[in-house]
């Protein structure tokens, strides 16, 4: 296994763990942004008031991408076990 072989794994991890993990992280800023304005608009200071919304929206985003996540770790695994079978 060549020095270029193992970049361009760990390279394609990183750009997997990303494709996978920016639309939760995405969606998590929004709802944390939202509800910033709201409690600034309303001057309520309720530290706790953030954690209850992001968690559900989290939770949907992830319900509602689990077959596009299945298909990354799958098209990622598969490559894995390609590159296995080649090396000698």
């Amino acid at each position: 296994m060549t020095d270029v072989m193992v970049l361009n794994i760990v390279r394609d991890a990183f750009y997997y763990v990303l494709l996978i993990s920016g639309p939760i992280l995405l969606v998590s800023l929004v709802v944390g942004l939202l509800i910033s304005i709201f409690q600034a608009a309303t001057t309520i200071s309720e530290q706790t008031l953030t954690f209850v919304p992001k968690i559900i929206a989290v939770f949907v985003t992830i319900v509602l991408l689990v077959p596009f996540i299945i298909d990354k770790i799958k098209t990622f695994t598969i490559q894995i076990f390609n590159i296995i079978t080649t090396i000698k």
